[in-house]
């Protein structure tokens, strides 16, 4: 469902369900509710590879991409930062890309000035799955902000896609899906 702040952000002709920014979701997220962790679990599902993808694209390799999102996200919620987030600011997307940049510059300066034996390891999040993706993702001379809002609209489609196949399986039209999906 939806909330009103969620409908005035979304496209002309779009329906309800495929908003491209679950207002309500993110507003949640920011809260200390016990729906603040679903909501929580719901972001990081949507957005966790559109930013591993970013991260990488950067240059970072596979085990430091999945450590720097990973470390990105907790940070993220340690600080508390989805509180500061609202629809009349701008798109969740870009200031999530725009909060990124800023932790990987961050986080490149404390790196640099580490001395041997400071870093502390990291559990990955989802590590072979994200680079197994990333693996497939052809080589070419896009832009890492252009990749991150593509791999984003995609993933989007994807559960989009996944969603009204199985409406159509509980309506008793799985056929018919199957045959209008290609």
């Amino acid at each position: 469902m939806s909330s009103p702040a969620s409908d005035s952000t979304r496209a002309p002709g779009v329906p309800r369900e495929f908003a491209t920014t679950r207002w309500s979701v993110i507003l949640a997220a920011g809260g200390s509710t016990p729906a603040a962790t679903d909501a929580l679990a719901v972001l990081c599902q949507a957005y966790w590879y559109p930013l591993y993808a970013y991260v990488r694209r950067q240059g970072h390799a596979p085990a430091d991409a999945q450590d720097l999102t990973q470390e990105f996200f907790a940070r993220l919620l340690q600080r508390g930062d989805l509180g500061t987030v609202a629809p009349e600011r701008g798109r969740f997307r870009a200031w999530l890309l725009a909060v990124m940049k800023h932790f990987l510059a961050k986080e490149w300066a404390r790196v640099h000035r580490l001395k041997r034996g400071g870093a502390t390891p990291h559990v990955p999040m989802d590590a072979n799955t994200g680079e197994e993706r990333y693996a497939r993702e052809p080589a070419d001379l896009v832009t890492a902000e252009h990749l991150y809002d593509r791999r984003w609209a995609m993933d989007l489609l994807d559960r989009g896609l996944t969603r009204l196949e199985a409406e159509s399986a509980a309506a008793g039209k799985a056929d018919q899906f199957a045959a209008l999906k290609f």
